[in-house]
């Protein structure tokens, strides 16, 4: 027998599927995860500069977007509710979208009485080509994966969302006094 014909415990001291080999695989997980959260975070970023936008704004016309699509579109208090700001914060931020030409108040056609935050039809033609783009490569790749690996995938992905989703951080301590 050469020296070259050694079975696969002979040739890898750390058997598959043992402690050290699961923490690798854990470890790679975690770390594919991190890696598609900084693309992400890049790809956000450079969606935002190419439209100019702060990052509340971006999540504001996010927001408009997907409520517009559903048939329920946003009022300005619905809007500060959602990114959890305040009703002049976000006076000042539909103010800011009004004049770059993202978005646009109108009354509502139920109650007269109501402003609705629309987006404006190039931003939703912007929004809907790049992120056309990021869907149909996510749908791609996606579709090359098989029933069983699609299941266990959202089930992870689900553990994980409601992993941060529930954190609750330690309330801070009040500074001790200093003499």
């Amino acid at each position: 027998m050469s020296s070259d014909s050694s079975t696969p415990s002979e040739a890898d001291p750390t058997p598959a599927g043992s402690p050290s080999d699961r923490a690798g695989q854990v470890d790679e997980l975690v770390d594919a995860v991190r890696r598609y959260r900084n693309a992400e975070g890049f790809m956000r970023g450079r969606s935002r500069d190419s439209m100019h936008l702060g990052k509340t704004d971006m999540t504001a016309l996010r927001l408009m977007l997907h409520a517009g699509r559903s048939g329920h579109p946003l009022s300005a208090a619905a809007l500060a509710r959602e990114l959890e700001i305040s009703t002049a914060a976000t006076t000042v931020l539909v103010d800011r979208l009004e004049k770059s030409g993202h978005a646009e108040r109108r009354r509502s056609p139920t109650d007269g009485r109501v402003i609705e935050i629309w987006p404006t039809a190039a931003t939703d033609d912007e929004v809907r080509s790049t992120m056309g783009i990021l869907h149909e490569r996510m749908m791609a790749i996606a579709g090359g994966l098989s029933p069983e690996e699609c299941r266990t995938i959202a089930r992870f992905l689900a553990a994980l969302g409601v992993a941060m989703t529930t954190l609750e951080f330690p309330s801070p301590t009040p500074a001790a006094h200093q003499a």
